[in-house]
């Protein structure tokens, strides 16, 4: 009833139950385990338009998808025009999708009046649409938030604006910047932004498990719903909830053998990835969401951060899982 498959533009989506992109977690390894487990839509870590515009090759790295499955989309955000058009011809050569952040509420982002910051400014938010809709030869998807604040709650307004200027797909985070990821999101907000265009509209916010996940759809009637900090540490949330969406019966919680693989296949991506210094630091904050409310663990985290090899890493998580 609510499972389906999820066109947006010209690309078919198998399933509308979508990985949220994150700053610093929805890199390459990141992906390919949520991919591995149910998702469909996987977009990359943000990218700066004017990195890209001055050819950064760190910057360009965060787009590597060697080894992943398609369609992929990469998010892209500024607010200088001539950037931002020269970022998406780049991008629309090497994406399927690009998705436009308009959400993000960190203060290095939103200072530089990026982010969720273009929500403040209307008419920028849309010649920012269109730039990127003109140089894209892929679907231009948009993901905002509720709005900069109380005083400014505007994702009707931008909701009509992406779909007049051809937008292929809206995600809305049902809180406002000021908010940041406090309070319970507003699920009605992202209810009337769906009942106010056409285009297909996601739904993002709390949604934790099976449960809410099925409500976000029976209370908004969204075509999609993406999932963020839900999934850290948790990639079988998704076909937790695909299954749950199909049949009505929840499946059983991942055993240690099942998490143990999937740590230790995360950790092999991640040193592919990046080398054995960078991933092992890196990867202790995955430690830290697999790890998180079972016995000793917090102990056991203490140790993780002190490591700095893979052979050490991997010898504590095998000691702590059996």
């Amino acid at each position: 009833m609510y499972l389906k498959e999820l066109q947006i533009g010209n690309v078919k989506l198998k399933n509308n139950i979508l990985l949220a992109p994150m700053a610093g977690i929805t890199d390459l390894p990141f992906r390919i385990i949520a991919r591995e487990h149910g998702t469909s839509y996987a977009c990359t870590e943000m990218v700066s338009s004017k990195a890209i515009f001055y050819g950064d090759e760190k910057t360009k790295k965060l787009m590597n998808s060697e080894g992943e499955p398609r369609p992929l989309a990469v998010q892209i955000f500024g607010s200088d025009i001539e950037a931002l058009a020269y970022a998406t011809k780049y991008v629309s050569d090497i994406a399927d999708m690009i998705d436009i952040n308009m959400g993000c509420p960190a203060p290095k982002v939103t200072k530089n009046g990026e982010g969720s910051k273009i929500l403040l400014d209307l008419k920028l938010a849309e010649n920012i649409m269109k730039a990127v809709i003109q140089n894209s030869k892929v679907p231009v998807t948009l993901k905002i938030r509720k709005g900069w604040d109380n005083d400014h709650i505007v994702a009707l307004e931008v909701a009509k604006i992406a779909e007049k200027v051809g937008i292929s797909a809206i995600t809305i985070h049902g809180r406002t910047r000021s908010e940041f990821y406090s309070r319970k999101a507003d699920w009605d907000i992202i209810k009337k932004v769906k009942e106010s265009v056409r285009i297909p509209v996601i739904g993002n916010g709390d949604i934790v498990d099976e449960e809410s996940a099925k409500a976000m759809f029976e209370e908004t009637g969204v075509d999609g719903i993406m999932i963020g900090r839900a999934s850290l540490g948790n990639p079988w949330i998704f076909q937790k909830i695909i299954h749950y969406l199909e049949t009505g019966e929840k499946l059983v919680e991942p055993t240690n053998q099942e998490k143990l693989e999937v740590i230790n296949k995360h950790l092999e991506l991640l040193i592919k990835e990046k080398g054995e210094i960078v991933a092992v630091k890196e990867f202790r904050k995955h430690i830290a969401a697999y790890t998180k409310n079972m016995p000793n663990s917090s102990s056991f985290r203490v140790k993780i951060n002190s490591l700095e090899t893979k052979k050490e890493v991997e010898e504590e998580i095998n000691n702590f899982f059996a």
